[in-house]
């Protein structure tokens, strides 16, 4: 017997492993760990997309919110500015109307004003002369250029009363200019009654017979004449409230210039004695 039969262990008869068996069953381990590794991986992928989709829709919702965010300050920011916008308009308006108010009256002054530089060139036109045919061309003067008269005529009551005599005219041809009786007349009734007489119709179709405006000459309270206006202008349709004051202003003062003006020429342009003006204080 030989050494090596004589050292064989009892188990040495069992027979020897399947290493085929146990190579497969390595692999098939092996291949289950691969796609094990193989499935995480491609869970890993799916992930990372599914994390990708969320931080972009999480953007998405982000630069949402922050839109709405910016759409509500602009939102508030239009109607703070459709505030102040109405403001503004209730200021301009404001201002509109004080604008509107500080025109007008400034129209109103201006043509007060104008007004006003009308009776004084009136007032100095008629006493700025001391002849009686000076006086009578700067009457003429304010009844054409301040009133705007194209044919009138004025009249001084005769001596007996009864009758108003033409001393002066424009527009009128001499055949037509011819004494008026005071009565039954409206140059008469004017005198008569010591008021002017204005009609509301268009003075630039007046006539001889229906003048459009009369007015009495005064010499202190006694009347002892008349202007009578036959017509106007074409442009002159009516009769304005500077008109009326410049009828006042020749009434009261063209008969005196007319007289003082007379007897300034009868008395030879001169003056009365000292002893005319003795004791006026009295």
């Amino acid at each position: 017997m030989t050494k090596e039969k004589r050292t064989r262990s009892p188990d040495s008869d069992a027979p020897a492993p399947d290493l085929k068996t146990e190579r497969d069953e390595f692999l098939k381990k092996f291949s289950r760990g691969s796609q094990l590794t193989e499935d995480f991986l491609k869970e890993h992928e799916r992930m990372q997309a599914r994390v990708q989709d969320l931080e972009s829709e999480n953007a998405g919702l982000r630069a949402k919110v922050e839109a709405d965010q910016a759409v509500r300050e602009l939102l508030k920011k239009i109607e703070r500015l459709e505030s102040e916008k109405s403001e503004l308009i209730s200021r301009f308006h404001q201002a509109e109307a004080i604008t509107t108010e500080f025109t007008a009256r400034v129209q109103e002054v201006e043509s007060e004003f104008a007004n006003l530089a009308n009776l004084f060139v009136a007032s100095n036109q008629l006493h700025s002369s001391l002849s009686p045919r000076g006086v009578t061309r700067r009457i003429k003067e304010v009844l054409a250029q301040l009133v705007g008269a194209e044919r009138y005529a004025m009249y001084l009551v005769n001596p007996e009363g009864e009758q108003l005599i033409p001393i002066a005219s424009e527009g009128v041809a001499g055949h037509e200019l011819v004494p008026v009786r005071i009565a039954g007349t409206r140059i008469g009734d004017v005198l008569r009654k010591g008021s002017a007489s204005v009609a509301d119709s268009d003075p630039s179709q007046g006539t001889l017979q229906n003048p459009p405006a009369v007015i009495p000459l005064s010499l202190d309270d006694r009347v002892v004449g008349t202007i009578a206006i036959f017509s106007t202008l074409a442009q002159k349709n009516k009769f304005d409230t500077v008109d009326f004051e410049l009828f006042k202003l020749l009434g009261q003062h063209a008969a005196q210039a007319l007289v003082a003006a007379s007897l300034f020429a009868q008395a030879d342009h001169k003056l009365p004695g000292l002893e005319a003006f003795l004791d006026l204080s009295v």
